[in-house]
């Protein structure tokens, strides 16, 4: 391969989309460590569903083919629209990508407003790296207190998109994990140095 600009572009996307399939699998394997919201079951009914699509598939082409589907969570009902980002942006190498992103479905609405937000900033890339930080972000906030009806994740994807708009950028990953971590502190939740929002 050319040592170029091309060249160099084309190494880094194989090596982000090599990167996603490996936390693909990973999560695929965590799955039954922590009990998701979303059953397996459910999960399974959706993949079969998906087989309609042809991967990678767009957000955009999953919310068109597939968007009105219900997904029972543990707490509430969404529909598949509700938590895929509607964009061409963003591409799903497989089913398993997407049961991925549904089986926590409160972290994939914050995701879903937080990417489409994105979308509207000119010459900023919202990167694969920077979007697995925010997520791993949104994860420890619903780790926090299960009986909190995920308050941290609203007020945090809500911090984010009004950084978004009114500053015209999208927040770095340590903002966003600072501002977790004044959010836990200001509610009475301990955040430890050593853990991922002890900034």
């Amino acid at each position: 391969m050319a040592d170029n600009k091309s060249g160099r572009d084309k190494q880094a996307r194989d090596a982000e989309r090599r990167q996603r399939e490996r936390d693909i699998d990973t999560e695929l394997e965590r799955g039954d460590e922590v009990q998701p919201p979303v059953d397996a079951e459910e999960l399974g009914d959706l993949e079969a569903e998906l087989e309609v699509l042809t991967f990678p598939a767009t957000g955009r082409d999953i919310v068109a083919a597939v968007g009105d589907r219900t997904i029972e969570s543990v707490e509430e009902s969404y529909t598949l629209g509700e938590l895929v980002p509607e964009t061409d942006e963003e591409t799903f190498d497989s089913p398993d990508a997407v049961r991925v992103l549904v089986q926590r479905p409160t972290v994939a609405a914050a995701m879903k407003r937080i990417v489409e937000a994105s979308e509207t900033l000119s010459n900023t890339e919202f990167s694969w790296s920077q979007r697995k930080a925010y997520e791993t972000t949104f994860e420890e906030l619903e780790a926090i207190d299960a009986d909190d009806d995920d308050e941290g994740i609203r007020a945090i994807s809500d911090w984010v998109t009004e950084q978004i708009h009114d500053k015209e950028k999208l927040p770095s990953s340590r903002g966003v994990r600072r501002q977790a971590a004044k959010f836990c502190r200001a509610n009475g939740y301990q955040v430890r140095n050593d853990e991922w929002l002890g900034i």
